[in-house]
């Protein structure tokens, strides 16, 4: 899809709103969701048919040059496949025209962007976990969303309404006036909106192009290392020496009392069983709405929590130092998982470098690999060892003896890190510095050598054991063109 870049002085943001549908509203809009998941199966299928039909060709031992040629997976290929088949198709032929030609493209443009994240991972373009390959959209799991780019994309002047392509003009749960008075003052302009259904209500978002102020920070030449913790969200530590500690507001576990309770109320009635074709009872729906707004209200004050922090600490401080996290790692841990997972120390990060271009603060983000927990901020030795469980940093220096909050530790380190990143000094904190590895742990994949032995135990030769990324470009070079076989 389009990309839009903002002009100097705008950025493209999000306006999010409830909406109030009626009846046959909502009917609408699932049925526009619905046809945006029935284009991504086809889509999926289409594509992947010819892939699994070379392979059957290949088994049988036809050549290369005469196996079903590939089917391409771009957006304008789809659509131009799609426009074509969707008259005569019985999957589509008999209420295709019911919907909003944005609900197919919707899908499409998802089933293009899946297929091209799928070929850049397994050619290790893509950072991350491998991908597997798309697959199709389940009619009950798949999440109801779709997205309008051209066509009738109107906030109305009551603050009430807002007008979508072929959907009319739907209700607003709050008033859309934060939006309407920048259209009307001519500091933005709307470029696409997105329905979907989430936590038993439909939303809207508006990505809007707007005008926006730069607004300078309150101090530009201090520098804050941000640690983020479990018990303690974020400890703060600047350039100037002022240490904040910002408490975790911990909302899941604060209601999860009430959860618990209203969970065992849901499963004591009468629930939906698609095996059977069991209907839910009306208690059990009313019994799982009141469980769903608990949900949707723990996510809100998180969210609220989240951009307060974040908006204080990009209003005030020149340079941000974060850490870059592993959380997907950290939430495999099973003691830990639900307690990080509800501090959000990925959305953090997010908002404090999508921030940065709207006040113009600096943002570093420290190496995984760096030791800003182990090394002493006062004299900068790294210890070789430090458990999670041990919250207080004891420095081993003969001439220091620093005792410190472990967190606290952590955050000076990560301000200092700011400057030995722009001076190269080689004090603690600079990225070049060298720490002992008493594990052996490395960032890096080495090549090694292992001593082969023969049956009778006396060591052989050495075979060379390729690394991981050698392993990667050795079976880019042996695989076809898109690597799938």
């Amino acid at each position: 899809m389009k990309t839009f870049q903002p002009q100097p002085g705008f950025v493209v943001q999000a306006y999010q709103f409830a909406l109030d549908p009626n009846v046959t509203q909502e009917a609408a809009l699932r049925s526009h969701c619905g046809a945006a998941r029935a284009a991504y199966n086809w889509a999926v299928g289409w594509v992947t048919a010819a892939w699994w039909q070379r392979k059957a060709e290949e088994s049988y031992g036809i050549p290369e040059a005469e196996l079903t040629p590939w089917r391409p997976w771009s957006l304008p290929a789809l659509r131009k496949t799609f426009n074509e088949v969707k008259k005569t198709d019985p999957r589509f032929a008999d209420w295709w025209q019911e919907n909003s030609k944005e609900a197919y493209n919707t899908g499409l443009a998802n089933a293009a962007a899946a297929f091209d994240n799928y070929a850049k991972s397994n050619n290790g373009k893509r950072k991350g976990a491998r991908m597997g390959m798309p697959r199709r959209k389940s009619k009950h799991h798949a999440r109801l969303a779709c997205r309008f780019t051209t066509g009738t994309i109107r906030v109305e002047p009551d603050r009430r309404h807002v007008t979508l392509p072929r959907l009319g003009t739907i209700r607003t749960h709050e008033k859309t006036r934060k939006l309407q008075r920048r259209i009307v003052n001519g500091t933005a302009r709307v470029l696409s909106a997105t329905v979907r259904h989430d936590r038993g209500r439909w939303f809207v978002s508006f990505q809007v192009e707007v005008k926006r102020e730069t607004t300078k920070v309150a101090r530009c030449d201090v520098t804050v290392g941000v640690d983020l913790g479990v018990k303690v969200l974020a400890v703060m530590a600047d350039s100037a020496g002022e240490i904040r500690y910002i408490p975790n507001p911990a909302h899941y576990d604060s209601a999860l009392k009430v959860i618990k309770r209203l969970s065992r109320r849901v499963c004591r009635r009468q629930g939906p069983d698609r095996r059977t074709g069991q209907k839910p009872s009306k208690r059990w729906l009313k019994a799982n709405a009141e469980r769903t707004r608990i949900h949707h209200r723990v996510a809100n004050l998180r969210a609220d929590a989240l951009h307060k922090l974040t908006t204080t600490i990009g209003s005030e401080y020149g340079t941000v130092v974060m850490e870059d996290l592993n959380v997907a790692g950290m939430l495999k841990n099973r003691r830990l998982a639900r307690r990080i997972a509800d501090a959000g120390f990925g959305e953090i990060r997010r908002q404090l470098t999508y921030k940065s271009e709207w006040n113009r603060y600096r943002t570093v983000v420290a190496s995984r690999w760096y030791p800003s927990s182990k090394t002493c901020s006062n004299c900068g030795a790294v210890k070789a060892k430090l458990p999670l469980h041990i919250r207080v940093f004891r420095c081993d220096g003969l001439d220091c003896g620093l005792v410190m909050d472990r967190d606290e530790n952590a955050a000076r380190n990560l301000a200092a890190l700011a400057a030995a990143c722009s001076t190269g000094t080689g004090v603690a904190g600079d990225l070049g510095t060298r720490v002992p590895k008493p594990r052996g742990a490395d960032q890096k994949t080495r090549t090694t050598r292992q001593a082969r032995k023969d049956p009778a135990g006396r060591a052989g030769g050495a075979k060379p054991t390729h690394s991981r990324t050698e392993t990667r470009d050795l079976h880019q070079d042996t695989t076809t063109q898109l690597g799938l076989w």
